[in-house]
């Protein structure tokens, strides 16, 4: 899980007691457009569609991570999340997040590459 690489040992297990494990079934509705959030996600086994309007626009799978926006811009959620089968997450309670973040600044700065590269690529599909 890239996200998780670069923290050691003693680390990986204080995040694995910071974080929940939580299943989904198929054409569940993790987070939901215009409505508040619910936390942070990192996807450990199964794929999610992001959905805006009724619209598929990517799918994310093992090892990548959702909610971080709505929880980093106090703002409800862009798009639907919908498991497109079994879904296996690790979730974070959005109270949780900035701590979590600030005591991990690796994690911080994997993160944000990740929502950098997001971004390019929805500028690379308006252009």
């Amino acid at each position: 899980m890239t996200l998780f690489s670069d923290l050691g040992p003693a680390q990986l297990a204080e995040a694995a007691h910071t974080f929940s494990e939580e299943s989904y079934p198929a054409d569940q509705r993790i987070l939901r457009q215009g409505f508040t959030g619910s936390g942070f996600y990192v996807i450990l086994e199964g794929q999610v569609a992001i959905r805006i309007d009724g619209q598929d626009r990517a799918r994310l799978g093992k090892g990548d991570f959702f909610g971080e926006m709505s929880l980093l811009l106090a703002e409800p959620p862009v798009a639907d999340v919908v498991a497109l089968g079994p879904l296996r997450v690790l979730h974070l309670a959005d109270r949780d997040l900035r701590e979590f973040l600030e005591r991990h600044p690796a994690v911080m700065y994997r993160m944000l590459q990740t929502v950098a590269r997001r971004l390019r690529n929805a500028n690379r599909w308006q252009g």
